[in-house]
């Protein structure tokens, strides 16, 4: 909404006419005069060519990504809905957990592997991973480094073979058992 400009009452306009006529000129140019009228608006000089956009079709050039099923917060659930709300809320006991605290990228990765197919042969089905959250490096070097590569890694981990075909969903654990820096695995059945 656009609002109307205020007009000056007529004991108003006289005051300011007294004043403004009193007053003294800081510096030696004349005073400018200022115009009664509020001068209109421009007309915008005619735009340039218009920009082509070339035509979109959704979906047309999309590629999905091996690890987004992981990664996105709404992955669509491939478990029991109400085992995973259970889950969510940390009303479960997960049946085993690993903790990849201290190991290295490679040492973590082969450790995992190596629990997960274990678990799933032994009839598990609720796995806590515990990756830690990282920690801030206080020698920062000139490559920028990402706190956490277990933490980063491990959803890529369990969307590549071999642990593609045992694994149905990843999420973050509840904050009872580690929160971001922990997962929940959960595998399909035997």
């Amino acid at each position: 909404m656009s609002r109307k400009p205020r007009v000056l009452s007529p004991e108003e306009e006289r005051l300011w006419r007294r004043v403004a006529g009193d007053a003294k000129p800081l510096d030696k140019e004349p005073a400018r005069k200022v115009p009664e009228e509020v001068p209109k608006r421009r007309p915008r000089p005619a735009t340039r060519d218009a920009f082509e956009i070339p035509e979109f079709r959704i979906g047309e050039k999309a590629v999905a990504s091996s690890g987004a099923s992981q990664e996105s917060g709404r992955a669509t659930v491939r478990m029991d809905q109400r085992k995973f709300t259970r889950m969510k809320r940390g009303k479960t006991t997960p049946d085993a957990r690993i903790d990849l605290h201290g190991k290295t990228a490679a040492e973590g990765r082969a450790a995992l592997v190596s629990f997960l197919l274990n678990a799933h042969r032994k009839g598990h089905r609720t796995i806590l991973v515990i990756t830690g959250k990282g920690r801030e490096r206080n020698d920062a070097g000139p490559i920028p480094e990402r706190p956490g590569i277990l933490r980063q890694q491990l959803p890529h981990w369990i969307s590549s073979a071999p642990l593609d075909q045992i694994v149905l969903q990843c999420t973050e654990a509840h904050p009872r058992h580690g929160g971001s820096g922990a997962f929940y695995v959960y595998l399909a059945r035997r």
